[in-house]
């Protein structure tokens, strides 16, 4: 018997991701919109935070348990920036464009190029909970000026993989899933929720 699962998140990317790696656990999850959960506010400075804070939301309206992620990518030379500002770093409205140009700009004067996605994923049973499960990932590369590859989005066309020669956009799905800071984090998850 599956359990209902609200996913803290409108991201179809997502869902489906999440939903093929949740199923064989026995979680039937939905996206918070089919129960008009409105987007939470993330106002916090850390990807844990905020993923938290998501996460209690969707389950507080529902009344179901919920599943949360925040993430971003982090380069070093800007002590961690754009971070958990990554969807936004550009303002308003977020665009996936504009967003790498500001990175690439930001990093053009610096020697240090690396840089890492940080994923960090919550689960709660209810709106209260006082354990909630939590896992983190973390992906590793450099963020190149010229963009490479067609699939993934936000910063994986300029998200270069040194040991793989390509960028996160050049990598199949099934890649992507296995190495990616999301991918490993919802491994992680899986192992504690068994």
């Amino acid at each position: 018997m599956s359990r209902k699962l609200i996913l803290a998140s409108d991201n179809a990317g997502k869902l489906k991701e999440f939903s093929t790696m949740l199923a064989p656990i026995g979680f039937d999850l939905h996206a918070q919109r089919e129960f008009n959960v409105p987007e939470a506010e993330e106002p916090h400075p850390s990807f844990v935070e905020n993923a938290l804070a998501k996460a209690r939301h969707a389950a507080r309206l529902t009344g179901l348990p919920a599943l949360a992620d925040d993430s971003g990518v982090c380069a070093n030379a800007l002590g961690g920036a754009p971070g958990v500002y990554s969807a936004r770093y550009a303002g308003e409205p977020k665009s996936d464009s504009r967003n790498n140009q500001k990175l690439i700009a930001d990093l053009a004067m610096q020697a240090d190029k690396s840089a890492y996605y940080f994923c960090v994923l919550v689960f709660v049973r209810h709106a209260g909970d006082p354990q909630p499960v939590i896992a983190e990932g973390r992906w590793d590369g450099e963020i190149i000026a010229d963009a490479h590859g067609q699939g993934g989005f936000g910063y994986d066309p300029h998200f270069w993989l040194p040991e793989l020669g390509k960028t996160a956009a050049e990598l199949s799905s099934d890649e992507k899933n296995r190495l990616s800071h999301r991918g490993q984090a919802l491994r992680i998850l899986i192992e504690k929720l068994r």
